[in-house]
């Protein structure tokens, strides 16, 4: 019963809140519409325009020599490096331009809360693991991440991967049997999945530097797929303020992953675990 009125209150807030919703321009319209109807759309940051971009950008590449400094090419499972930039004006501003809010807002149908940002840097991996596998993510009932590629992305660094809404909505049978698999796995692999959505449905995401995926990881079946060489990306994650499970979040801010203070007059790189 408390599950019951939980999505009862959920779905009045959301009707109580339409009328509040920001005004979209022609873009974000397009953009919002594409993710309601496929859960993703993709574009660059040439094409949204933001004017933190270039001082976004320029954060970025300063902090990522700093990263990957290990051996990582023997190992079977290398898991990634992940920064906290969320308290670095560099980052943090950029994830909450207007236009942005604007499009996650009308897409959630709620105020939002923006988490945080992740720098994240993957390696060569020859087993998956962890995000390599099939799964949704459990935030909130929406969940949208953007993601931006720091490199051009090609299938030997391991695009976004992901099954489109058709193929597992939850009108379909393979919803229930996928979601029977992540349950007891915390993920499943690429043989399991193709057992039941055939490899040749999944749609992967290269991309040039600069690519940007808005994706609802809550409604998709995603993953990171297996690579030769490393990707560098951004993580910006946005849910309905408060989200179904704020514990789950707290990895956007608090001490799971060290924080780099960059210091640009010295050209240092500092990495702190201190608590916001």
């Amino acid at each position: 019963m408390s599950l019951l009125q939980s999505e009862l209150t959920y779905r009045s807030s959301r009707w109580q809140h339409r009328n509040k919703l920001p005004i979209l321009t022609k873009k974000e319209r397009i953009i919002v519409d594409a993710i309601k109807r496929e859960g993703i759309y993709i574009t660059n940051l040439t094409d949204l325009g933001l004017t933190s971009t270039p001082k976004m950008l320029n954060a970025a590449y300063s902090l990522l020599p700093s990263m990957g400094k290990t051996n990582y090419s023997t190992a079977a499972e290398n898991p990634p490096e992940i920064y906290i930039v969320t308290d670095l004006p560099s980052f943090y501003d950029w994830g909450k331009e207007q236009s942005i809010l604007n499009i996650i807002e009308n897409y959630i149908g709620l105020p939002v809360a923006y988490h945080g940002v992740h720098l994240r840097k993957d390696f060569a991996n020859q087993h998956q693991f962890q995000t390599l596998l099939w799964h949704r993510d459990i935030e909130d009932r929406r969940v949208l991440k953007i993601i931006i590629y720091l490199n051009d992305v090609e299938e030997k660094h391991g695009p976004f991967e992901y099954v489109p809404i058709s193929f597992t909505a939850k009108s379909k049978l393979n919803y229930y049997r996928i979601q029977g698999k992540i349950k007891n796995l915390g993920g499943i692999d690429d043989q399991t999945l193709n057992n039941i959505i055939p490899k040749s449905a999944w749609k992967s995401c290269p991309g040039a530097a600069g690519t940007v995926i808005f994706a609802d990881t809550r409604r998709i079946l995603h993953h990171g797929t297996l690579r030769t060489e490393e990707r560098s990306t951004l993580f910006f994650v946005y849910t309905a303020n408060p989200p179904k499970r704020p514990e789950l979040c707290a990895h956007y801010w608090n001490n799971d992953y060290p924080r780099p203070n960059f210091n640009k007059e010295v050209n240092e790189v500092k990495v702190e675990t201190t608590s916001v």
